[in-house]
């Protein structure tokens, strides 16, 4: 595999920009994953309640892409609303506030079902049909994947 080491440079730079800790791009059969390691501050930070700010390692690799095996296909539901990016998913609103949907719970067509924090803005994941709420795939405050499984529709 030839590596265009200005795209892993270009990929590093932009993790340390967004405060992400892993991207990754996809080119026909090439696949190029950079991440880095993520390290907290003191821990007497958190005696004084401040939140830690994460520290970037200098470590930045492309990872050979593996072909998508049938068992991790299949373990996805079909009728489930996946990701449209990396971030974090919040299941309410603010904090405090009930969920926007629970197992059980009947959506319509673009009614919101959770809200993924991308680079500190707040998309709201919409459903893409009308029916039941059947599984709830996350947890709030969950790190999410692009792609990755989050709610199941009936």
């Amino acid at each position: 595999m030839n590596i265009d080491s200005a795209l892993v440079r270009e990929l590093a730079e932009l993790l340390a920009e967004t405060g992400l800790s892993e991207i990754e791009v996809e080119d026909g059969d090439r696949k190029i994953r950079v991440s880095r390691q993520m390290v907290q501050q003191m821990a007497a930070q958190y005696a004084v309640g401040a939140p830690a700010m994460p520290m970037a390692a200098p470590a930045a690799a492309p990872v050979a892409a593996a072909p998508a095996t049938e068992a991790a296909t299949a373990a996805a539901p079909v009728d489930a609303v996946k990701s449209p990016m990396v971030g974090t998913v919040y299941l309410a609103p603010e904090p405090g506030a009930a969920d926007f949907i629970s197992v059980g719970k009947a959506v319509k067509e673009g009614d919101v079902l959770l809200i993924i924090e991308a680079m500190k803005v707040m998309n709201q994941i919409t459903a893409p049909k009308s029916g039941t709420v059947t599984a709830i795939l996350v947890d709030n405050q969950q790190p999410v994947e692009f792609d990755q499984p989050l709610v199941v529709i009936g």
